[in-house]
């Protein structure tokens, strides 16, 4: 996987990746979905690394079966928030 840190004067937000997605385009009806390389490849990390970071920020963008999942075990989303994309998940978290 890989995560990403962006910051601006309004906040941080923390893009998350599964590997194999990064520069693919989705597309699904009139959803067209691309996981670019300049929002999401930022540094490489393991499992551990993300639960670790997904205590740490509010604001979370995430796509992919791998990195969602640990979303999921981690209670921050349910399924019902999740959209699927030709079949690959994607979430945002916004926690107030």
């Amino acid at each position: 996987m890989f995560y990403k840190i962006h910051e601006s004067q309004k906040g941080k937000v923390l893009a998350i990746c599964d590997k194999e997605l990064i520069g693919k385009t989705l597309k699904q009806g009139e959803i067209e979905f691309t996981a670019s390389e300049n929002f999401y490849r930022g540094k490489k990390a393991e499992e551990k690394k993300i639960e670790t970071l997904l205590t740490q920020h509010s604001n979370i963008n995430m796509v992919g079966k791998k990195c969602i999942q640990i979303a999921l075990r981690k209670g921050l989303i349910k399924e019902k928030s999740i959209i699927k994309i030709q079949d690959i998940p994607h979430v945002q978290i916004f926690m107030i």
